[in-house]
């Protein structure tokens, strides 16, 4: 059957020249038709050029403004009903981008690949995926495959909604992730294997894994508050209760320490009610059309 919705694929790329024309040619020739868009991030390389010439729409940034910054200006400038995101440096397959198309066709608002565990080249990559992932599905309720995957298609005007909280940098597939789920939009995953990256990564796995634990925080927070202050608050209680049992049964008095953490959890306690209250602002602000 003949898709009705228009496609545009978003490459964000960075000094790709040794793989932009090879990866362009097979989104051509498997989407013909699709809108392909190549956000040129301050490359000091010919990747603007190269992609040019191959037929893509290219948008060029002055100067390197990250990963998130080029997702979002590609965003605001695809024409297309689905927007389909993609590494440039060919470590996604275009063949995997009808699995995707087919998760919307179904009813799903996204479709992520998610990659096999043995596509992280190191093991402490994979805990530390592993640890986002399990993190991110207690806050958002949700089980998430696969956090930090960048090859995902979307139904553009659900994800313009939230282009106001993705970060400039690497970590746009969790906050977009964390928030289709905690606003009720369906996510699917599609399994895939990632190829090997020809040259170097742009990601720095402790200072952008702290970013990403930081921003699972955030974003839990904001949308699903009392998953992260409900919990707080009850370990605050519950130690300051420990230690008030501890110096009644040695000391047989209740200390100025126990009161300050009874006193601390219930704070935590009606900052999570506030936060609540105040997320229901997002929730709206994803309901408009």
């Amino acid at each position: 059957m003949e898709r009705v919705n228009s496609i545009s694929v978003v490459l964000p790329a960075k000094n790709e020249a040794h793989n932009i024309t090879r990866v362009l040619r097979r989104l051509k020739h498997l989407l013909p038709h699709a809108e392909i868009i190549v956000v040129n991030d301050g490359s000091t390389d010919n990747t603007a050029k190269l992609a040019a010439k191959a037929g893509a729409k290219v948008i060029s940034h002055p100067y390197s403004q990250g990963n998130g910054a080029s997702i979002k200006t590609g965003a605001r400038n695809a024409g297309g009903d689905i927007l389909v995101f993609m590494d440039a440096d060919g470590q996604h397959d275009p063949e995997d981008i009808p699995a995707l198309l087919a998760k919307l066709d179904a009813g799903y608002d996204m479709a992520v690949g998610a990659r096999h565990v043995r596509t992280h080249a190191s093991w402490l990559r994979r805990f530390a995926n592993a640890f986002y992932n399990k993190l991110a599905s207690v806050m958002t309720g949700y089980r998430i495959e696969d956090l930090t995957s960048g090859f995902r298609a979307v139904k553009a005007d659900k994800f313009r909604r939230f282009l106001y909280l993705l970060p400039n940098g690497f970590s746009y597939p969790t906050t977009s992730t964390m928030a289709f789920f905690r606003s009720g939009f369906p996510v699917a995953y599609v399994p895939i294997h990632a190829g090997k990256r020809e040259g170097r990564s742009h990601i720095k796995l402790l200072r952008d894994g702290i970013r990403f634990f930081v921003i699972i925080m955030k974003i839990g927070a904001l949308f699903s508050p009392m998953r992260l202050f409900l919990p707080l608050s009850f370990l605050v209680f519950m130690t300051g209760a420990s230690y008030y049992a501890y110096t009644y049964s040695t000391s047989g008095r209740f200390t100025n320490m126990s009161a300050v953490l009874f006193l601390a959890s219930l704070f935590i306690f009606l900052i999570g009610i506030l936060s609540e209250q105040v997320s229901s602002l997002h929730y709206r602000h994803a309901e408009k059309d």
